[in-house]
């Protein structure tokens, strides 16, 4: 009889093509089979350039999708020309390379561009059981659908569309528990920020996490891919989560998704897509969703967050391993031990990126805004996930609660979230963001970034300083 397997084995076992070494288990060397990838053009170029050099062609154009996401304008106007001329000459050689290697791409004004990670899910792209690699980290964002998702360099990216195929070393198991009901207010963003916090930024260092209990079953998909896509920042190289019937619901009718009797054969392939019981864990970790409170970070690092209500840490209280780099981001971030996160003022808003645009997000959003105008001072601004949640929202008259609160309604792409474009902090501003990482000038040089869920962005807006979305009732 088999010995029970978890979800993650399960997947690579049925994509190894060969083994490269001896050992079994995690630090097993194999040559795996890839599914898909998305690319950009930011991370593909010099993947391109290498296929060109050494005159090869893409095994299986089929199983990759191209879309302009990184370096594009958002004005709520662009056009097919960017503003910026090294911007432009990426997407005009990214299109170069969809055209000459038979790759289809989503220029910057095609109706279904956005963030990768927003794209694919909604275009029915992404199903349970795949292997999907891509030059992008936040590739975990898949594993919402119970698929194997990670990011890759782009030496990787030419190996891959050279033999669909990567080698690969199989990971340890972790999972984290996170048991019971959370409280209102309290989002999915939260419940990763949460598990960020307790386990460290390096806490799943080396390790697939599989993410599990009663508070991630009850999330729509669209939660599921905020934790998945977040749960690279505390060093899971993969994210997992038992697909479900809820995966079934959310693929179907979507464009690319299996319909009909070979939606049905793939349901009967998906159905033993869970961790065995009795599969070990390398680490287990359990949470209490009750003790789960709305998070803000205060430092550098997506794990120096706390509840709203709590303080920025007395650097000296805290265990000798964390006051250094506590101290340096403090001293960043232009805080001071002792002062409450409520009391620390913003100067921009921002709700966008892979993490936290999706339609719901907004929805959220738009509630806190509903009848709220925008705090003096601060400059609010929302890119949609994608064009299609874009017309999804507008659809809904989201975008009118939003212009009306006083945020700028602009169009897709990754934004402020790393500051590839024309949406970047000035030095010394400090952001309410619903993005994925505050590193050191990850919004700009000098830019102080405080990471949140969309209705927590909200509620500062209209504050104009950190504000807890729990006390502020809605029309």
């Amino acid at each position: 009889m088999p010995s029970p397997r978890t979800l993650y084995d399960k997947i690579i076992d049925r994509h190894r093509v060969m083994p490269l070494n001896d050992i079994e288990g995690p630090g097993e060397q194999l040559l795996l089979y890839v599914d898909r990838t998305v690319l950009n053009e930011y991370t593909s170029p010099q993947a391109f350039s290498g296929l060109r050099e050494a005159g090869r062609t893409v095994w299986r154009p089929e199983g990759a999708l191209g879309v302009v996401d990184h370096v594009n304008s958002t004005a709520p106007d662009r056009t097919a020309i960017a503003p910026d001329a090294d911007a432009q000459r990426q997407i005009d050689y990214f299109a170069r390379n969809g055209r000459d290697f038979g790759i289809e791409m989503y220029d910057v004004l095609h109706p279904r561009q956005g963030v990768e990670h927003v794209v694919l899910p909604e275009l029915g792209w992404v199903v349970p059981g795949l292997v999907i690699a891509a030059g992008d980290s936040h590739t975990t964002t898949y594993g919402a659908f119970g698929s194997v998702g990670f990011g890759i360099g782009t030496s990787d990216i030419e190996h891959l569309l050279a033999t669909q195929t990567l080698p690969y070393t199989r990971l340890k198991s972790m999972r984290v528990t996170i048991d019971g009901t959370v409280a209102p207010g309290v989002t999915a963003k939260d419940m990763i920020m949460a598990v960020i916090r307790a386990i460290g930024a390096a806490g799943a260092h080396g390790h697939a996490l599989e993410l599990a209990g009663d508070a991630v079953r009850a999330l729509g998909i669209e939660g599921r891919m905020t934790i998945c896509n977040m749960a690279v920042e505390c060093g899971a190289r993969v994210a997992l989560i038992e697909p479900d019937e809820a995966v079934i619901d959310y693929l179907s009718g979507r464009p690319k998704a299996p319909k009909g009797e070979l939606l049905e054969q793939a349901r009967r392939v998906w159905a033993d897509l869970r961790s065995d019981d009795g599969a070990r864990f390398d680490r287990e970790v359990h949470i209490d969703a009750a003790d789960i409170a709305p998070m803000v970070t205060w430092g550098t690092s997506p794990d120096q967050a706390l509840p709203i209500d709590g303080a920025i840490p007395d650097p000296a209280a805290l265990p000798a391993a964390e006051r250094q780099d506590a101290e340096r981001a403090i001293a960043y971030m232009g805080l001071t031990p002792g002062m409450a996160l409520e009391a620390v003022t913003i100067d921009r808003a921002f709700i966008g990126s892979c993490t936290n645009a999706r339609l719901t997000d907004l929805r959220a959003a738009a509630e806190i805004l509903k009848g709220r105008k925008v705090a003096p001072g601060v400059r609010a601004m929302i890119s949609p996930g994608s064009s299609t949640v874009r017309r999804e929202a507008e659809a809904e008259g989201l975008d009118a609660i939003f212009t009306a609160a006083g945020f700028e309604w602009r169009q897709s792409g990754c934004s402020l979230c790393l500051a590839m474009n024309d949406d970047v902090l000035a030095p010394g501003e400090r952001c309410a963001s619903s993005t994925n990482r505050n590193f050191e000038g990850r919004q700009g040089s000098g830019g102080r970034t405080h990471l949140m869920s969309p209705a927590m962005v909200a509620a500062a807006a209209v504050s104009g300083h950190l504000a807890d979305v729990r006390r502020m009732p809605l029309p």
